[in-house]
């Protein structure tokens, strides 16, 4: 990504990271491990957004076109699908263990329903907020 383009997409670059923080959050908490080392969490965190970041770009979601039209959510499901797998083999190597498919599963649909949440509120805010 050139600098230009990079500055374009910085509140949905900041967005879609914060949601891959709300996702690793949220997993945590969910097994009452909020408190656990920041290393731990890192696990989750860095190799999910590495994964988003080398996915999305493929699937057009930094294209305008495509971010600011709802109908094209879709994509986002996709580049998960591909995301999660690669970011749970990430994790296993980072923390040296075996992947758990069922792992993967929900990692991917969790993140699919955050990451379609915060693209379609950017998706409308988009279209709404040009019209103005």
């Amino acid at each position: 990504m050139q600098a230009g383009t990079l500055r374009k997409h910085t509140p949905l670059i900041l967005g879609d990271i914060a949601t891959i923080l709300v996702v690793t959050l949220v997993g945590f908490a969910s097994h009452e491990a909020l408190g656990a080392p920041l290393s731990r969490m890192l696990a989750t965190f860095l190799p999910l957004t590495l994964a988003w970041f080398c996915v999305a770009p493929w699937l057009g979601l930094f294209d305008e076109r495509i971010t600011g039209d709802w109908r094209q959510l879709w994509r986002v499901a996709w580049a998960l699908l591909l995301a999660a797998p690669l970011a749970g083999w990430l994790r296993g190597i980072w923390l040296r263990s075996l992947v758990i498919p069922l792992f993967i599963a929900i990692l991917g649909g969790v993140s699919i329903l955050a990451m379609g949440l915060w693209r379609g509120v950017y998706a409308y805010f988009r279209v709404h907020g040009a019209k103005r």
